[in-house]
């Protein structure tokens, strides 16, 4: 999927366009769902360009929020206040040696990410 973001730092939130516009920056992530319940949609999200909070205007562009963030139009906040975007992996090269490094994170420990990653 692709987007054009402006940044406002002053609400510290991007904004996502379809089309480019003055002052937007191309996002390109991809998204695979995992799994639909019926009020929410498990992604693996893998991204081509790393934007100012790009797949949380992205998402809400889509009429998909992340649970629990208000910011970006969820209808209610999670109890601790955190959103659930969970970085599962992050890969890469290091700097000296070029060498690939994968980080791999487990999910968080919450009812709702063990139901939603239940088989």
């Amino acid at each position: 999927m692709t987007h054009w973001l402006r940044r406002n730092q002053k609400m510290n939130k991007s904004f996502a366009f379809d089309e480019e516009q003055t002052n937007t920056k191309k996002a390109i992530l991809h998204y695979n769902k995992r799994k639909e319940l019926d009020r929410y949609l498990l992604l693996e999200i893998t991204l081509e360009t790393g934007r100012h909070h790009q797949i949380r205007s992205q998402l809400c562009a889509l009429g998909h929020p992340i649970k629990g963030d208000l910011k970006y139009g969820a209808k209610r906040s999670n109890p601790d206040g955190s959103i659930d975007l969970h970085a599962r992996s992050l890969t890469v090269s290091h700097p000296i040696s070029k060498e690939r490094i994968e980080i791999i994170a487990p999910p968080p420990s919450k009812p709702e990410w063990n139901f939603v990653l239940s088989d």
